[in-house]
Parts: C-alpha cells; structure tokens; sequence
C-alpha cells in the first residue's frame, strides 16, 4: 500500500462517513440528539476534508467520488431514517417512500455535481440544494420543533409531508445556492452582506442552543430562491430584447 498526501484528507472524508454511521445507530436506539450531533461532526470533517485537500494539494476525482459516498450515508440515508423513525413509521410501506425521498434526491443531487464538476476549485454556487444543507433542514426542525411539540398539531402533519418533499426538490432543483463563506479577508471582500448575515447566522445558532438553525436555513432557502429568480427574470428579459434587435 502507497501512502500519498492524499491520505490525510481521505481520513477526514471517512470519519465523515463513520459519523453519519454512528448517527444511524442512535436513530435506532431512539437516541436522536446524539444522532444530530453526530452529523454535526459528520458535516464539520465533510467542509475541512475539502480545505485540507486544497491546503496539501491533493485533490483529485477519487477524493471527489469518495466524498459523495460519504455524503450520500451521513447527508442522505441517516436523515431519511430519522425521518422514518420519528414520523414516517406509522404509514407503513408508504411512510418507507416518503421518509426514502431525501436519501433519493441527495444522491441524484450528488451524482449531477460529480458529472458537472470541471475543477477542484472552492465553488461560489452550488445548482440545487446541497446535501449536507438539506440534512441540516430536516434535523433542524425534527430535533427542535416536532419532537418538542413546538408545531401546533393541526399543521405537525403537513410539516413533516413537506419537509420530506420539499428538502427533496430543493436539492434537484435547479435554484442556484451561495457557498458557504470562508473565515477569510478575501471571502468578507467579495460579499461583506452575505458573510455578516452568515456570521450573525452562526451567532446566533449558538445563542439559542440550535433552535435557530431551522430558520437560518429557511432564511438561506428563500433568499436564494428570489435572487435565482429576480436573475432569471432578468436573463429572460435580456434574451427576448436581443431577439427584437436582430
């Protein structure tokens, strides 16, 4: 076996994947704190594999395809069966397919950005909804606001229909969604509101002990949805003058 600088990112990669496993296993015991935590971690080593890989020089397609394997465990398969274990249970085989979408639409998600990929570059947008942000939304709001009856109980039932499909659709859209910002001078330069509002974001996640996730990312959805469309409108516009002039 030959050791490369590769090695190092590639570790971090698969303690991505060994959290998202260890999260399964306290969904299975009815332990769901601990499973979020657990994709919390998982979702920390999932952004530093890429900046360790950047700082040792070691991208590559492997890395890339092991990365989306990973994902696809702790980004995918883990929310959807707390989804299934919390909720979906009850429906039977139909609650199987529901609770099944976000895993299914996470990997399809994935796979389009292996297939688009063009360089091992830090992206500004992603196309769609990325798969770890997709999880955040469904952890987010299972942890803290229908496993706390935060949600009246007239509506709990739509809430988890829509969180499900609607995750899923978010993430093979084709709605263009911002990075997440570096902790660089660089990154606070080419957008200072987007890295303030993500800072303040951060702030206050932690000030409220989580529960502001689920509206931090409802914030990022919608924000990002009226600005693709605002620039769509645009382009459709532009497109249709160019076609009057010629």
């Amino acid at each position: 076996m030959r050791f490369t600088r590769s090695i190092v990112p590639n570790l971090f990669t698969l303690v991505n994947l060994f959290m998202g496993f260890t999260a399964i296993i306290y969904i299975a015991k009815d332990e769901f704190d601990k499973a979020a935590l657990c994709i919390l971690i998982a979702a920390i080593f999932d952004m530093l594999d890429g900046v360790v890989a950047r700082l040792f020089k070691s991208a590559s397609e492997f890395g890339v395809e092991l990365d989306s394997l990973c994902d696809a465990v702790s980004f995918g398969v883990a929310p959807a069966y707390l989804l299934y274990k919390v909720y979906f249970f009850q429906f039977n085989e139909l609650g199987i397919l529901f609770a099944s979408f976000p895993a299914l639409a996470g990997i399809v998600r994935l796979a389009r950005f292996n297939v688009m990929l063009s360089s091992f570059e830090d992206k500004k947008y992603f196309t769609g909804l990325a798969i770890p942000s997709g999880a955040f939304v469904i952890i987010a709001y299972v942890i803290f606001y229908h496993l706390r009856n935060e949600v009246p109980i007239a509506i709990s039932d739509y809430a988890m229909f829509t969180l499900s499909i609607g995750t899923s659709l978010l993430m093979v859209s084709k709605i263009k969604f911002k990075n997440i910002p570096r902790p660089t001078p660089k990154s606070f330069k080419e957008n200072p509101l987007f890295f303030s509002i993500f800072i303040v974001g951060i702030i206050l996640c932690i000030i409220t002990k989580g529960k502001f996730i689920f509206p931090f990312m409802l914030l990022y959805i919608i924000g990002s949805s009226i600005i693709h469309f605002i620039k769509w409108i645009k382009t459709t516009r532009e497109a249709a003058d160019d076609l009057e002039e010629t």
